[in-house]
């Protein structure tokens, strides 16, 4: 595997997982992008709470659409539902066909899928030869294309280039009947696997080229080269909503504090909270920091809080019941590591 010097920052929370025999199956094939939208968002909501179930709001926020009405819904729950789960050995004479889903309902703005039994192993209690697809990484992109290329190479784990043929990478993106496409290698490139690649190399970890492989002066096929950025752990809610929860506790009582008699002392006090205060810049959506990076916030945070509960006791100051429990709480998680 090829590696890149693109950081990206993954939030496990907004992730889906699919196993390598499903992501390798093409389950996008002929779909469009709010299609393949809400195909991976009713993998989403399978594996936050295990049931298949959404409200047409919370699709809208995750993929940042807007004007999604029923009649959206109807044509592309349609096409979702018609879905197939394929595999085929030509070789040896084998293929096998099943649906992704047994049957869905919508009723003013809810959706409820049914999975098919058989697909549930490649979606819950994945174990091993899987991919992770961070759904605020793909929502950024505009083209199917680029959803199914991403897909694609990511199910390629360990590999770093695959020669594929200019008629699998049409049916791969769902494009050999398109006459121009077929007729026109050039215009192909344009319009379908450029378009797929600027977008991935743009908003993802991936970093992906190709080299054309020629038959005469016929373009027969595509030599796909990607090397892969370090991925690192993106901040946890619950993590923020630490960070938030201290924020909002000092700056309720801050007064208290500015208050200090003993001017050292308050200088002191007012410096930390000044600390606290500059980490409101993370505590915004999207989350933009690292794990690790909330966990030293949180640390300082407390300690800070902890420091300027301590210059009130030093100078006989009362603190608040609520500065007094939150203390309490931290000391018996530190106590408790």
């Amino acid at each position: 595997m090829r590696k890149n010097s693109k950081t990206q920052l993954i939030s496990h929370e907004n992730s889906i997982r699919k196993s390598n025999e499903l992501s390798m199956a093409k389950l996008n094939h002929g779909l469009s992008l709010n299609q393949m939208q809400l195909l991976a968002f009713s993998i989403f909501s399978t594996q936050q709470n295990g049931v298949t179930e959404f409200h047409k709001a919370d699709f809208e926020k995750k993929f940042k659409l807007t004007k999604y009405n029923t009649e959206d819904a109807i044509k592309d729950s349609d096409r979702v539902t018609s879905v197939k789960f394929s595999t085929a050995d030509l070789e040896n004479e084998e293929f096998k066909f099943w649906n992704v889903f047994m049957g869905m309902s919508y009723k003013k703005g809810h959706f409820k899928f049914e999975w098919n039994p058989r697909m549930i192993p490649h979606i819950l209690n994945l174990k091993e030869k899987y991919i992770t697809t961070d759904l605020s990484i793909a929502s950024k992109f505009k083209s199917s294309f680029s959803w199914t290329l991403y897909d694609f190479i990511k199910a390629h784990h360990g590999y770093w280039h695959k020669l594929v043929t200019k008629r699998d990478l049409m049916q791969l993106f769902g494009v050999e009947n398109i006459k121009t496409y077929v007729e026109n290698t050039a215009q192909f490139k344009r319009a379908v696997l450029d378009v797929a690649i600027a977008e991935i190399n743009a908003h993802t970890e991936l970093d992906i080229r190709y080299n054309v492989e020629k038959e005469g002066r016929a373009i027969s096929g595509f030599d796909l080269i990607w090397s892969n950025g370090p991925k690192l752990s993106s901040a946890t809610k619950k993590q923020i909503k630490e960070i938030q929860s201290i924020l909002d506790i000092v700056f309720e009582d801050m007064f208290q504090y500015i208050n200090i008699n003993d001017e050292d002392d308050r200088q002191r006090a007012i410096k930390l909270i000044r600390e606290i205060e500059s980490m409101r810049e993370f505590t915004g959506e999207p989350i933009c920091i690292t794990k690790e990076k909330a966990d030293d916030l949180i640390k300082k945070a407390v300690w800070n809080f902890r420091e300027m509960n301590r210059l009130l006791e030093k100078n006989h100051r009362p603190v608040s019941e609520k500065s007094v429990k939150k203390v309490k709480f931290y000391n018996w998680l530190e106590d408790r590591g």
